[in-house]
């Protein structure tokens, strides 16, 4: 008796609950356990309708060539700039992702780390423990109410970090593509300008080749001296030399990443100083996103299979 499912080809490794369901409804084919994936593809790669990836696997232009019956992209998470959209554009592909489920988890790490680095929780966390509290006093931190916390893209997620900045009292503003009316926040027509004008900086961009190190050393400098870096968004935003260069002489005060530039390859001199919170890419890491993301990529699957469309497309050029 012939399988009539469709082919499916993931990238990377997924959510084990995830991978369950897809090795159920699909014919899966797994690239990343191949000992060779060149001879996969070769072999089986004509039969293949639709390729499930994450923003750190994405999908290549090459790999794209290689599927001539590929009609989707089907990403597990929001960021897509792993994923070479113009090539998938120019095969008439779709791109699918996982929208609007994480914003919430993501906003609550960027608030988490940015309370970190202004309290220096991992600081004083690590005082304790070495039996240092009673024989030394612990310094002085940084308090949020009133300072101001400028917000480097202000989408949903941007949005939401925003609502909770403004709850712990701080004044918000953004620099984005374009301002929000809706929005009451002060809106800056540059980066420079935003940076400038505040004490926390706090990205919230997507990836790719409209936002590769903005973060520069400009930026950085008109941050200053008493100023906190944020980063939930992607470590290419950031020009990390700059950024390390800034921190290791205090031409800003702190910051807290949960995203670099090379992951999971995280340079000796930001593990080693006290002014940096390291995180490991993990703010939409709570278990009810990670399943409510499944969900969708599911979604977006059954949608492609039973419509002909994908539920969340992503256009070139959305980025």
């Amino acid at each position: 008796m012939s399988d009539a499912r469709p082919w499916v080809l993931t990238v990377g490794p997924l959510l084990p609950a995830l991978q369950s369901q897809l090795e159920q409804h699909y014919r899966l084919l797994d690239l990343w356990r191949c000992d060779s994936p060149a001879a996969l593809l070769a072999e089986q790669g004509e039969h293949v309708q639709a390729v499930v990836t994450t923003g750190v696997h994405g999908a290549s232009a090459n790999l794209i060539e290689q599927l001539p019956a590929l009609r989707a992209i089907v990403c597990f998470g929001v960021g897509t700039d792993a994923v070479d959209l113009k090539a998938a554009s120019a095969r008439g592909i779709q791109v699918s992702n996982t929208p609007d489920v994480l914003n919430d988890c993501v906003a609550d790490a960027a608030m988490a780390l940015l309370l970190a680095v202004a309290r220096q929780v991992v600081v004083a966390d690590r005082f304790v423990r070495a039996g240092r509290w009673g024989a030394e006093r612990f310094g002085l931190t940084t308090a949020l109410g009133g300072k101001r916390c400028g917000i480097l893209g202000m989408g949903p997620i941007g949005q939401a970090i925003a609502r909770r900045a403004s709850a712990f009292g701080m004044q918000v503003s953004y620099s984005s593509r374009r301002p929000k009316p809706q929005l009451t926040y002060a809106y800056h027509e540059s980066l420079l300008a935003l940076a400038e004008r505040s004490d926390f900086l706090v990205l919230a961009v997507p990836g790719g080749t409209a936002t590769d190190g903005l973060v520069n050393q400009q930026v950085l400098e008109a941050l200053g001296a008493n100023g906190m870096l944020v980063n939930v968004a992607r470590g290419s935003v950031v020009d990390q030399p700059a950024l390390i260069e800034a921190l290791s002489n205090g031409r800003i005060a702190g910051a807290a990443l949960d995203v670099f530039a090379d992951e999971p390859h995280v340079p000796a001199a930001l593990r080693e100083l006290d002014t940096v919170v390291l995180s490991p890419h993990v703010a939409s890491g709570t278990q009810e996103t990670r399943q409510a993301m499944a969900d969708r990529v599911l979604a977006n699957l059954a949608a492609l299979f039973a419509t002909g469309r994908v539920l969340h497309p992503v256009r070139e050029g959305a980025q």
